[in-house]
């Protein structure tokens, strides 16, 4: 609930919340705060403090989701279950 009211009041502004552990963020708050992310990601320049952490935050968040995605094609083997993923992670 903490991270749902954080992320109301960080809407309004134009700083984007700080996330302790991105790995660990429910999966409903991780899809309201990639929107957030992606939408400050895209007005921020590339190389910036700021834009390398919307975009690290991004990746650590939905690091589980790609994982879940990339593994219905674990039959075409691990190497290929791996190239997946890190075009996930892209």
């Amino acid at each position: 609930m903490l991270l749902v009211k954080t992320l109301a009041t960080h809407t309004r502004s134009t700083e984007l919340p700080r996330v302790a552990e991105p790995s660990k963020v429910a999966p409903k708050d991780a899809r309201d705060l990639s929107r957030l992310f992606f939408g400050q990601l895209a007005t921020l320049e590339e190389g910036t403090p700021e834009y390398s952490y919307a975009r690290n935050t991004l990746i650590e968040m939905n690091m589980s989701l790609v994982r879940y995605a990339a593994g219905r094609f674990r039959s075409r083997g691990p190497e290929e279950m791996e190239d997946i993923v890190q075009v996930g992670m892209i």
